[in-house]
């Protein structure tokens, strides 16, 4: 089977509005910071549209975008000025405006976990991804990510108790 560019006519915009939540919402939880979700959002998408990659079909195309995604934020995270500034606010970095006040406190305690446990949370629950889809993506066992995600669930039940969880 002959892989094709996914990138013809109108199809531009498709991959933009399709996309556009997976990756920054990916990014988000990556970084921690919106404006770097921006930036890595804005790379991304940069890469994507300026590569001539063929893809085999519409899960390859969206693993692709999140191990760049991935890449991207290792980036951000890794450099050596991020490593020596201090934030002046944490103004920009408020909870993102859920339908609800419990929407938004779980959101919060999924940003307050590590990175190498928030990241599988965000791949199951917010976007959907198996276990599997989110072990190639990050690159690690199966087994692995259902240990983070069992990690991560523990966390937010002990972080989130008294408000959802009486036990």
């Amino acid at each position: 089977m002959d892989a094709k560019p996914l990138r013809t006519g109108g199809q531009v915009e498709d991959i933009l509005v399709r996309y556009q939540n997976t990756v920054y919402g990916l990014a988000l939880a990556r970084t921690g910071s919106r404006a770097d979700a921006e930036d890595v959002f804005q790379e991304v998408f940069l890469a994507y549209f300026q590569s001539n990659k063929a893809f085999r079909d519409e899960e390859h195309q969206k693993a692709w975008l999140l191990r760049t995604t991935i890449n991207f934020c290792r980036r951000v995270t890794s450099s050596s000025w991020r490593k020596r500034t201090v934030p002046l606010s944490q103004w920009e970095d408020r909870p993102l405006p859920f339908q609800s006040a419990e929407e938004n406190s779980v959101w919060q305690a999924v940003m307050e976990l590590e990175e190498s446990l928030r990241v599988p949370i965000y791949l199951f629950y917010f976007q959907g991804l198996t276990t599997q889809e989110i072990a190639r993506a990050l690159s690690i066992r199966p087994g692995a990510v259902r240990m983070r995600l069992s990690r991560g669930r523990e966390r937010l039940r002990q972080t989130l108790k008294g408000d959802y969880f009486d036990e």
